[in-house]
């Protein structure tokens, strides 16, 4: 029988069909990402060494999709605004993909790439050692936090009327807002950096 000219597996749709399980069902096994690619399972380990190497390409899928552009002389507060938006923007077209990402350690080059970015501009800002990791920790949360949100409902709070009155007018304010969601983001973004603003100015007494 002559080989297909086209090979049926390649990391490319090892990756593809990853993504397609995990924004369907939430997660994927390699006998349902055999199946769904049209290959035995041994064939996938021909490429691939298990499911750590899986997740960390899709971790890089989801950020070729949104590469951070960025000046190289850009201030500390414009790469960690950009850097942050880039990082949710991935997760919010996959979000499913985000429980399983918090759940290993971070490998991909293009990740850890972003990260280094995010370190060196702390740095150079002036942070040092405890404080840029809990930095970068602090932005992971808020990223991931909020690339969930997007896909939470439109209504996130019920209460029966009158029960709540606060909690009301602060849902129907944000109502007017268009997006909930992005509306928060923003928010949570500017106070995150003016957290760190002021970390900084009293560390070096400003």
């Amino acid at each position: 029988m002559a080989r297909p000219l086209t090979p049926l597996i390649s990391i490319d749709a090892v990756v593809t069909a990853a993504l397609e399980l995990i924004d369907e069902s939430g997660d994927f096994s390699l006998p349902k990402l055999a199946k769904r690619i049209g290959v035995s399972q041994s064939s996938i380990y021909n490429h691939v060494s298990g499911r750590e190497e899986i997740l960390e390409l899709v971790r890089g899928r989801l950020l070729e999709e949104s590469p951070l552009v960025v000046a190289a002389d850009a201030g500390w507060e414009d790469v960690l605004r950009e850097a942050i938006r880039v990082y949710r923007g991935s997760f919010a077209r996959h979000p499913r993909t985000a429980p399983l990402m918090v759940m290993q350690t971070v490998r991909d080059p293009q990740a850890i790439a972003l990260y280094e970015r995010i370190a060196g501009a702390l740095e150079a800002a002036g942070f040092e050692g405890a404080d840029v990791a809990s930095a970068i920790a602090m932005i992971d949360s808020f990223a991931l936090g909020s690339a969930l949100d997007l896909a939470a409902p439109g209504s996130v709070w019920e209460a029966a009327q009158g029960s709540s009155p606060a909690l009301g007018r602060a849902v129907e304010s944000a109502a007017r807002l268009g997006s909930r969601a992005d509306a928060a983001f923003e928010f949570g973004l500017e106070i995150l950096i003016d957290g760190l603003r002021l970390r900084h100015e009293r560390a070096n007494h400003i």
